[in-house]
């Protein structure tokens, strides 16, 4: 277990690997694993705040503060409810939290999680193998049907759609779309923010720069012949951009989550002027998941974490890092997002969700053939 939580949690949330899962048990009465729940089958919110406070303790795992504002969100919670919150290993990759759960199902100790913070690709793998348990929150009708299973196992949470992170101080102007990026002014100065060989934040925007260049989620070849494009020209740089490498002007132009640019844009607004851009065409996200585990050992918090999560304030609490809450159209329809917050978002209507199914084949599409129709190591 201490070797599993002490693997290496990637900011950006990159690279993630699918979880070796076996076959799951339930040992506990009061978690479900064979029909859905609701708050109306466990005696409505009321019943289910005063079950979780008669637990006292939720344990999460792999969610740095730093990160989607989850700092704010679990004080939140805290202070909302009078649950504690034991973070296990918040440094942990998804992956990581799924093995967690394999290898201590049955135990109630506090390094087995209750919840999970997972990208959408592995969900159906972790259902698959007994890892989850079903749970429909009270806002579930609002949650787009392409983001959550039908049956409750899982569902999206929160998103990122790829931008552009520019150094407006270093870059001669700002682009506004996929094809400026092929001007010679741009010579040497693109950067991919992962190496889409093994980087999911990389390989999507492959995926993104296909849709913009008349390919389609199911047909990732355009993308990667406009990026050999983009390298025979000489307008992307050898090397893998991050928060850093942009605000210093090392990497003026680099393609990255908006979770990860704007709070770049924020973090460095006194040392340079960071533009953050939507490009107006290919606009593409991609959805984290939540989860609560088939044998968590704090099942009646574990749901209360969740109806937390997909109510307007933990939603607008995700929003606050940047991270799209998965209910962002309804928040927008009902005007439920503060207006200061709203006026820092750039426009990103428009944006394709690509289904579970199309991102496993983009991935493995793209990773196979980059080296041959690129032929460039983003790391140099």
């Amino acid at each position: 277990m201490i070797a599993v939580l002490a693997l290496v949690f990637v900011a950006c949330r990159i690279g993630e690997s699918p979880p070796t899962t076996g076959d799951a048990t339930t040992t506990s009465a009061s978690i479900t694993t064979d029909g859905g729940t609701s708050p109306t089958e466990v005696g409505g919110i009321d019943a289910l705040i005063e079950a979780a406070r008669a637990e006292g303790t939720l344990n999460t795992i792999g969610l740095p503060h730093d990160y989607c504002n989850y700092g704010g969100v679990i004080e939140g919670f805290k202070s909302k409810y009078g649950i504690e919150v034991n973070e296990i290993a918040p440094d942990a990759g998804p992956a990581d939290g799924l093995e967690a759960i394999r290898v201590g199902q049955g135990s109630t100790d506090a390094q087995s999680p209750d919840v999970v913070d997972i990208g959408m690709t592995l969900a159906p793998e972790a259902q698959a193998g007994g890892l989850l348990q079903r749970y429909q929150v009270e806002s579930w009708d609002s949650i787009p049907d392409h983001a959550k299973d039908p049956d409750g196992f899982w569902y999206g949470g929160y998103y990122g759609v790829l931008a552009f992170d520019v150094n407006a101080d270093s870059a001669p102007t700002v682009p506004a779309d996929w094809s400026d990026l092929l001007d010679p002014q741009y010579q040497g100065i693109v950067a991919l923010a992962g190496d889409p060989r093994v980087s999911n934040q990389a390989i999507f925007t492959v995926l993104a720069a296909s849709l913009a260049n008349g390919g389609s989620l199911d047909d990732a070849q355009p993308g990667l012949e406009y990026f050999a494009q983009l390298n025979d020209i000489g307008n992307l740089a050898p090397v893998i951009a991050d928060s850093s490498s942009v605000a210093s002007g090392e990497t003026p132009v680099a393609i990255r989550w908006t979770y990860n640019a704007l709070p770049n844009r924020d973090a460095n607004a006194t040392e340079a002027v960071i533009e953050v851009v939507v490009p107006e065409s290919g606009r593409l996200a991609f959805v984290y998941a939540q989860a609560i585990s088939a044998f968590a050992p704090h099942p009646n918090a574990a749901r209360l974490w969740m109806e937390y999560l997909y109510s307007d304030e933990g939603q607008v609490g995700w929003l606050e890092g940047y991270c799209l809450p998965i209910r962002y159209d309804d928040l927008v329809e009902r005007g439920a997002i503060p207006g200061d917050l709203a006026s820092r978002l750039p426009d990103s209507s428009g944006t394709a969700f690509p289904s579970v199914d199309q991102m496993v084949a983009a991935r493995e599409m793209i990773t196979a053939n980059w080296e041959a129709v690129v032929g460039v190591d983003p790391g140099g």
